[in-house]
């Protein structure tokens, strides 16, 4: 074959049926030979590493490192695509595109097809045992509308993955990306504890914390969004001390700017570059809701461990919320080292998922306390 347009299209014909094909047969073996509940488990275990996947190659600035989806240069591995990523690399030495950014970008893409996968085959799980009846499998193995809901975030992540590319790491595109990445960590915890079937203890007990724990669950997803917020606006840094900011309790804020969500990354909406006030604002903003959800998860986890039913749920998320917490401040008098930061978004993860499981239990009685 002489032709090298035919080859390269012949290869990356080969190279994408190889990749499908290997998703095919994941999906069947986990759709068929895999229990709901081990897939449950296993399929938030997998998100939660690819949460703290997509933070390295966010915090790597790698974001861009493929400037196309889904391929990288239409090519399905960088390898292929390395001509392109040379030429790119030459044109702007300092810029998102480079060989080791792309695999970066690239194997985040992989491992976000193969969760999606696994979501999808725990929707065919659920309609399977929905068609099966009573009979056949257990209550809550029919339950179809989380399966289903999972499958609906996971097609909006990929589409939000596109965007965030050909968007070209647009604020508001790649928060609304990270918190998808969480809402499916929430609703995986959410089926794992409902297929591992945590009980809360006596109903009485669980009446009084249950309002907590929702209130609790909410005051983590803001701050969570404000933690997407500041990274994807490179706020990390914008205050380098501790526990003031710029050595004083009230910095110069622009929260107007900063929280303009509609714009470019590292501009206002006129597009003017953004200002070092409305950064010190994204991060403030963050501190100050670190200090809220900080008190109000600690005495969550204080309330929980009160009861014998839940006291490892409150041990564990009092535990997390203390690491994250430490993790946040090496943040910054470390001046954002990788490891600590990649860590503090998957402690952050875990910590969704501990509160979401606690809110479950809150619900679930056990049945030998109604």
């Amino acid at each position: 074959m002489n032709n090298p347009a035919v080859w390269q299209f012949s290869l990356n014909a080969l190279h994408a049926t190889m990749w499908g094909g290997s998703l095919l047969v994941a999906l069947i073996v986990f759709s068929r030979l895999v229990t709901l509940r081990t897939l449950a488990v296993a399929t938030l275990l997998a998100t939660l590493a690819l949460v703290m996947l997509g933070a390295y190659v966010r915090l790597t600035n790698a974001g861009l490192g493929c400037p196309d989806w889904p391929g990288c240069y239409g090519k399905l591995s960088p390898t292929y695509a390395a001509d392109q990523i040379q030429a790119a690399e030459m044109a702007a030495p300092d810029g998102p595109v480079s060989l080791p950014k792309a695999w970066r970008e690239m194997a985040h893409r992989y491992c976000a097809s193969f969760v999606g996968v696994m979501i999808l085959a725990i929707a065919i799980q659920a309609l399977n045992n929905r068609r099966k009846g009573p009979a056949d499998a257990d209550v809550q193995g029919r339950k179809i509308g989380l399966p289903l809901a999972l499958v609906f975030i996971v097609v909006l992540q990929g589409l939000f993955g596109k965007w965030t590319v050909t968007l070209l790491l647009k604020p508001v595109i790649v928060t609304l990306h990270l918190l998808g990445g969480m809402m499916l960590v929430a609703f995986l915890a959410w089926l794992s504890a409902r297929h591992l079937q945590l009980t809360g203890g006596q109903p009485s007990a669980l009446r009084s914390i249950r309002p907590l724990a929702a209130i609790g669950l909410i005051v983590l997803g803001v701050q969570i969004a404000l933690g997407g917020w500041v990274s994807t606006n490179y706020a990390a840094l914008a205050c380098v001390d501790f526990p003031t900011c710029h050595g004083t309790w009230k910095p110069g804020t622009d929260f107007v700017h900063g929280f303009h969500f509609f714009r470019e990354l590292g501009m206002t909406a006129e597009g003017e570059p953004l200002s070092n006030d409305a950064l010190n604002a994204i991060h403030w903003a963050h501190r100050i809701g670190a200090l809220v959800t900080f008190l109000t998860l600690s005495y969550v986890a204080h309330r929980a461990m009160r009861l014998p039913a839940l006291r490892s749920l409150g041990g564990a998320l009092l535990v997390l919320l203390f690491v994250q917490v430490t993790l946040g401040i090496a943040n910054v008098l470390g001046s954002l080292p990788l490891p600590v930061a990649v860590a503090h978004n998957g402690v952050a993860a875990l910590l969704l998922a501990a509160l979401v499981m606690l809110n479950f239990a809150t619900r679930s009685p056990s049945p030998f306390d109604r």
